[in-house]
């Protein structure tokens, strides 16, 4: 059984996003995408949509990884951002995994696509876990707090004498 999956693809060459969803569908995935190669696009998308992944080209004609990278973020959406590109060498690469890119992938080794993107996709959801965990830890922690205000003024009244 194929595993469904939304990915957000910033691409500018169809082919190229035709080579990604092809190595997702041949390791298991049942992609719903969509492509889109502009700032104005990508916004759209991110507001209208929640993605698993974010797959994006480094070099594009009208937009960047880098500038996607930061649409991404300024949406609020905890998704893992992948650079898959032909063109990104070494040193810009570490660069992109400093800016806070999770990973990229050589065009050249797609191979490496399904590994990356499922580790990337458990570490979502380790955060999103933790997350939850926190808000139930600090809810209790409040309940209790409350709870315990509330017994010290019944304490206090029951226990108060006049003078």
């Amino acid at each position: 059984m194929s595993k469904p999956l939304r990915a957000l693809i910033i691409e500018d060459s169809q082919d190229d996003a035709e080579l990604v969803l092809r190595e997702l569908r041949t390791s298991g995935y049942d992609p719903t995408f969509l492509r889109v190669e502009t700032e104005e696009a990508t916004s759209a998308a991110l507001r209208d949509g929640e993605w698993d992944v974010v797959l994006s080209d480094y070099t594009m004609p009208r937009f960047s990884a880098m500038e996607a990278l930061e649409t991404v973020r300024e949406s609020g959406q905890d998704v893992p951002f992948i650079i898959v590109s032909g063109t990104i060498g070494e040193e810009r690469a570490v660069e992109a995994l400093k800016a806070g890119v999770d990973d990229y992938i050589s065009k050249f080794n797609l191979a490496r696509l399904v590994p990356v993107l499922e580790r990337e996709l458990r570490e979502v959801e380790a955060r999103r876990r933790h997350k939850l965990a926190e808000r139930e830890g600090r809810s209790r922690s409040s309940v209790t707090a409350s709870a315990k205000a509330r017994g010290h003024r019944r304490a206090g009244r029951g226990h108060c004498s006049r003078l």
